[in-house]
C-alpha cells in the first residue's frame, strides 16, 4: 500500500508541476547542455526511487 502511495505522490507532483510543453521550453531556453544534464539527473533519480521501492 506505501508503495503505491509513493508512486501516485511521485506521478502527481510531475503531473502538476511540469507540463511537457514548459518542460521543453525551459530546456530550449537553458540550452542543450543544461538540458541533456536535467534529463540525465532526472532519470537516475526515478530510476533509483524505483529501486529503492522494490527493495
Amino acid at each position: 500500500m506505501r508503495k503505491n502511495l509513493l508512486l501516485a505522490m511521485m506521478f502527481t507532483l510531475t503531473v502538476s508541476i511540469l507540463s511537457s510543453c514548459e518542460a521543453i521550453g525551459g530546456i530550449f531556453k537553458a540550452g542543450m547542455w543544461v538540458g541533456v544534464i536535467v534529463v540525465v539527473i532526472i532519470v537516475a533519480l526515478v530510476l533509483w526511487l524505483i529501486g529503492k521501492v522494490r527493495k
